[in-house]
């Protein structure tokens, strides 16, 4: 199966997803990380969808050897979004969508503000950047969950129902 957690940076999609992960014992590809390892090789040339592609291409392959594969992605477009769907079509395995959102603004500012003033200028935006970031709405159904709502553990939860209800016989959650 393939989970796709998408959100705003900030929202807390990696925490879950490793969680996650950890959990179900799944493959977990995460597209900021993919970028850094490109950066160095790309030069001064527009990443691009580069870093999703090659996302795509390493979770066709686990999946077509039914392994569980969690991609953790802004995943901000529709064609995005259709994009991963596609990789699970091919590999014929479901696919479960998790939009990751912070309904509290304050404590989203304060994750994205920590993790920026610990890292390198320019490795993560700003909160400025988090607010201008081309998010388009989702015009279909997916699991939603709130980590500025919920407790983590009530998230991973609602994470685990939505795995357990796609019933893939070998994703024991």
């Amino acid at each position: 199966m393939l989970i796709v957690f998408s959100g705003l940076p900030g929202v807390g999609k990696t925490t879950l997803a490793r969680e996650v992960a950890r959990r179900i014992g799944a493959q977990h590809l995460r597209i900021d990380t993919i970028e850094q390892a490109l950066r160095p090789s790309l030069g001064s040339a527009p990443m691009d969808d580069t870093g999703y592609r090659v996302a795509h291409g390493v979770a066709e392959d686990n999946l077509r050897l039914h392994r569980t594969v969690i991609a953790d992605c802004v995943n901000p477009w529709p064609l995005t979004r259709d994009a991963w769907v596609s990789v699970a079509q091919r590999a014929g395995v479901p696919a479960v969508e998790i939009e990751v959102i912070c309904s509290d603004a304050a404590l989203h500012r304060q994750r994205v503000e920590d993790r920026a003033s610990q890292a390198a200028p320019g490795e993560w935006p700003t909160w400025q950047q988090v607010l201008e970031h081309d998010y388009r709405p989702w015009t279909r159904d997916r699991v939603v969950v709130d980590t500025g709502a919920s407790t983590f553990q009530e998230c991973v939860d609602a994470i685990r129902a939505a795995v357990s209800r796609a019933r893939v016989p070998h994703c024991d959650v």
